[in-house]
């Protein structure tokens, strides 16, 4: 859609509300005027003595739309308030006349952020009631009532996880950047195992010099990790001896007594084997993902999957020999090939095999992707809301409940990710992840440090390089940024 901003320069705003309205858009910034019925969205902003307006044209299907926002210009109190401010009513201006050209409202509304559940978790934090707090999704962001459940039953999870989390504990994420094939859907930064297979020794080795940078900070600064998550990539793509020599390390190099939940993304069951597993089960690995994302062997032969419907079985029945006594299985509603009856199949399947967690994603068209870059045919969004439909009504029968989701850009439908559970079998690190309740520390490819203060509203982000190579050729500032965690928690104390 051709997009012609006035008066102001809130462009990311008002992407942000463009993939929301029609996902299937892309933004333009054309010098020229539009032709006469195409598609474009003119956003503009003005301020008078009393009132800053937001005004929404919007030429779409042929037909002319238009609406207006305003907030008073007493409320432009500083920078950050000022830009909230204006942001809000020219996003809501939008998203009225886009409402209106749709003929109906987003699942989720108003919403554009990935991180929905913060705005009812931070409601009731500050004394609102459930209720209260939902009537803020409901009223302000216009959000439909399954999704409102959806966030409501997440941010309950998120507060029982914040009571559950002492001072001074941490999370740690250990990258693994190796795949043995790259998914058509994919865009995550991870290295084929048939191309960069002399990688794997020397970024283990790299690897290892920051455990040790890492343990060394959390020594001095008294930290504690409480839950511990290996991603990727896929980090099983490592042989037995490789987990052992990694998981050993972490042992050996870091207090781990406090940690009450370590998981392992096993996820492509042409990784698993029975060495893998009775590696991770002795070193104290509690949950592993075997990660289907369909049953349909037709569909996993569109993604570039190497593994088949029978093969994602063997896989899990050798994680149950093993001893480890939480599986989660990941399944994506809208990918090629697939249909709402074999998503549907793919569901009823994984349930009767009974994993503690399941987590339905959304398809996401990722920047980078094979899908992305061929174009390639998808299910229509009404085909997605009926496969989410069905496994949300699905999942809550089986017994499970939601406890933490996000969402993407490009998402189909401007849907959701959920993650869901059987009670008890919550992943704490997922929550704490996405609702940025306590530090979290990357390590290895591609992984994101979250520093977080609570007390004084503050969140650092570092970025350990993406690839192995570049992860490579950097270590040496990787191990020497650790450093950061150490001021960030003395400066959070002095406060």
């Amino acid at each position: 859609m051709k997009l012609y901003l006035n008066g102001h320069d809130y462009k990311y705003a008002t992407e942000q509300m463009l993939l929301t309205l029609f996902p299937g858009q892309r933004p333009q910034y054309p010098e020229e005027e539009p032709e006469p019925g195409e598609d474009a969205l003119t956003l503009s902003l003005s301020r008078g003595r009393a009132w800053a307006t937001a005004t929404a044209k919007l030429c779409y299907g042929g037909q002319a739309y238009k609406a207006s926002r305003r907030c008073k210009l007493e409320e432009l109190t500083d920078p950050l308030t000022t830009d909230r401010a204006l942001q809000r009513i020219l996003k809501l201006a939008f998203y009225d006349a886009g409402v209106a050209a749709r003929g109906s409202e987003p699942p989720w509304g108003a919403l554009t952020g990935v991180r929905p559940v913060k705005i009812p978790t931070k409601a009731i934090l500050a004394g609102a009631t459930p209720a209260q707090a939902e009537r803020v999704l409901q009223h302000t962001y216009h959000v439909t009532p399954l999704r409102r459940r959806l966030a409501m039953d997440c941010a309950q999870a998120s507060l029982d996880a914040l009571a559950a989390l002492h001072p001074g504990e941490v999370s740690l994420y250990v990258g693994i950047p190796f795949c043995p094939t790259r998914c058509a859907y994919c865009s995550f930064v991870s290295a084929d195992v048939g191309r960069a297979l002399k990688l794997i020794e020397p970024f283990l080795e790299a690897l290892s010099r920051e455990i040790r940078a890492t343990g060394k900070v959390l020594e001095e600064t008294g930290l504690k990790v409480r839950a511990i998550y290996f991603g990727g990539g896929t980090p099983t793509t490592l042989s037995a001896s490789q987990l052992d020599r990694l998981m050993g390390e972490l042992a050996d190099q870091l207090d781990l007594s406090a940690c009450t939940e370590y998981t392992v993304e096993a996820g492509r069951p042409d990784t698993i084997t029975r060495e893998k597993l009775a590696v991770l089960a002795r070193r104290g690995c509690d949950r592993v993902s075997v990660n289907p994302q369909s049953m349909e062997d037709h569909v996993l032969a569109a993604m570039g999957r190497a593994h088949r419907g029978a093969d994602i079985l063997a896989a899990y029945q050798l994680v149950r020999d093993s001893g480890i006594g939480c599986v989660n299985m990941d399944l994506i509603a809208g990918l090629p090939a697939d249909t709402v009856d074999g998503f549907r199949s793919s569901l009823d399947q994984v349930l009767e095999l009974g994993p503690e967690n399941i987590t339905v994603h959304t398809l996401a068209l990722k920047k980078g992707s094979r899908l992305m870059e061929e174009n390639a045919a998808i299910p229509s969004g009404e085909e997605v809301a009926a496969m989410l439909d069905y496994a949300w009504a699905a999942l809550r029968q089986a017994g499970q409940r939601p406890y933490y989701l996000y969402r993407q850009k490009y998402m189909s439908g401007s849907f959701e990710n959920v993650g869901w559970s059987l009670p008890g079998y919550e992943n704490l690190y997922n929550i704490c992840m996405m609702e940025e309740l306590h530090t979290i520390l990357s390590l290895g490819g591609g992984g994101i440090t979250k520093l977080v203060d609570h007390k004084a509203g503050r969140i650092v982000r570092i970025a350990n390089p993406k690839y192995p190579k570049e992860y490579l050729d950097k270590i040496d500032a990787v191990c020497a940024g650790k450093e950061q965690v150490a001021l960030f928690t003395a400066h959070s104390k002095e406060e």
